[in-house]
């Protein structure tokens, strides 16, 4: 990768950024490859890379119908953890979390990973008891947890309305220190450029609109770019999962929902950690730019419209403020909203479609950023071998017929399933 020097920089920035070279190349679509991947977002970039450096299969193309960034990736509260009960998702974040500390040197592009720990606040004797059987879960596996008592809550994160009156009384938490933020769209980009620099065809503003068939197989897939090729094809595309799939003539036990969130005006440093809550969906943590990034409950109704309703801005806007008052005055400076793939149990599929040569990476739900770059590397062994990866074989499509599925419910609050 080439490196600028400062006065590069500096020259970059006063003068447009006339003469910038690309991050990677805007190839014309080939005519065949051994793998489509369909979505250019973190999970379908992250699997082309990997693809390409562990498999060293590098004839691959990522068809994203709009730009690098501009679906769901960029669309997200940052969180990165690990602290879910359940063991094959605690397995599989875990190991999300050991490529997320490396990924900025693997990348050579700064992600802005900070492991500022991520904290689950109790508000009951039943939060605490919920928190500490998580914790146990966590520990008996390895993975960092640790229960807090409400002065060691307190000393964490000061602002924190910790007195008996407080509409959402503090009885404790559980934190885990590996956890924290990353930059959304950085990691789209550093993934992106990487795959590029291997030999990966990024290719924007390229909708899939339909899927070539012979002999009951995928061969294919029909773009607003002419058709392509390929040995085989991997759908995701996050909250379009479902229409994707049904140009195949599938129908998938996902269904779409609105998840918004929304920043404040930038201040100094207030908020040293990520505040989520067991009993509510709200979420609190500071950008590196100094604004306070809020997000709440889905809207909780099948849309694809990438916009939010009031009344949920509002709850979470209420929410935050119960638990640190001082946010009550600071100013929104903008909202945004992602489209969620919600599976039936609230847990990911990493599988084969019924449709040969077809393969899914969707229903992450709330999960889909943190699981980034494991997601990716289990989809690329995935399209590589026609095999499970050990860490996805549990995320079946055919979980739901036998019964087996993933409920992660009352540990990560899933509105649906309370």
């Amino acid at each position: 990768m080439k490196r600028y020097s400062a006065l590069a920089l500096l020259k970059a920035g006063l003068n447009g950024q006339r003469g910038w070279e690309r991050a990677w190349r805007d190839p014309e679509p080939r005519k065949h490859y051994d793998v489509v991947i369909i979505g250019g977002g973190g999970h379908g970039l992250a699997t082309a890379y990997y693809l390409a450096k562990v498999h060293g299969i590098r004839n691959v193309a990522v068809l994203e119908k709009g730009w690098i960034g501009g679906g769901n990736t960029g669309r997200n509260t940052t969180i990165v953890r690990s602290n879910y009960r359940l063991k094959p998702l605690h397995d599989l974040f875990d190991f999300a979390l050991d490529l997320w500390d490396g990924m900025s040197d693997a990348l050579n592009f700064n992600v802005m990973f900070s492991p500022r720990g991520a904290l689950f606040l109790g508000h009951s004797d039943s939060d605490m008891t919920q928190l500490a059987q998580r914790g146990d879960a966590l520990r008996c596996d390895g993975i960092d947890a640790e229960l807090l008592t409400r002065d060691q809550v307190g000393t964490l994160v000061p602002l924190l309305d910790l007195s008996p009156g407080a509409r959402f009384p503090v009885q404790g938490g559980l934190i885990q220190r590996r956890g924290g933020t990353a930059r959304h769209d950085a990691v789209a980009w550093g993934y992106a450029r990487a795959a590029d620099a291997l030999g990966v065809d990024v290719i924007q503003c390229c909708e899939v609109t339909g899927f070539t068939m012979g002999a009951g197989r995928v061969t294919g897939v029909e773009t607003t770019r002419g058709a392509i090729g390929a040995g085989r094809v991997g759908i995701c595309v996050a909250g379009n999962s479902g229409p994707v799939a049904a140009l195949a003539g599938l129908k998938l036990p996902i269904e779409a929902q609105t998840l918004q969130a929304f920043v404040t005006e930038p201040v100094k440093p207030m908020i040293d950690t990520v505040i989520m809550s067991q009993s509510l969906h709200c979420y609190i943590s500071q950008s590196d730019k100094g604004g306070i990034v809020l997000g709440g409950d889905p809207d909780q109704f099948p849309s694809y419209a990438q916009r939010g309703l009031a009344p949920r801005l509002e709850k979470a806007a209420a929410e935050a403020i119960a638990l640190v008052p001082a946010l009550s005055r600071l100013r929104m400076v903008r909202c945004w909203s992602g489209t969620t793939d919600m599976s039936f149990d609230g847990s990911p599929i990493i599988a084969p479609l019924p449709a040969g040569n077809l393969y899914l990476n969707g229903g992450w739900c709330y999960g889909g950023f943190k699981a980034t770059p494991a997601s990716g590397w289990c989809y690329a062994h995935l399209l590589a071998t026609g095999a499970s990866h050990p860490l996805a074989a549990p995320f079946t499509l055919d979980r739901f017929a036998h019964g087996a599925t993933i409920d992660e419910a009352g540990v990560g609050v899933m509105p649906q399933l309370r």
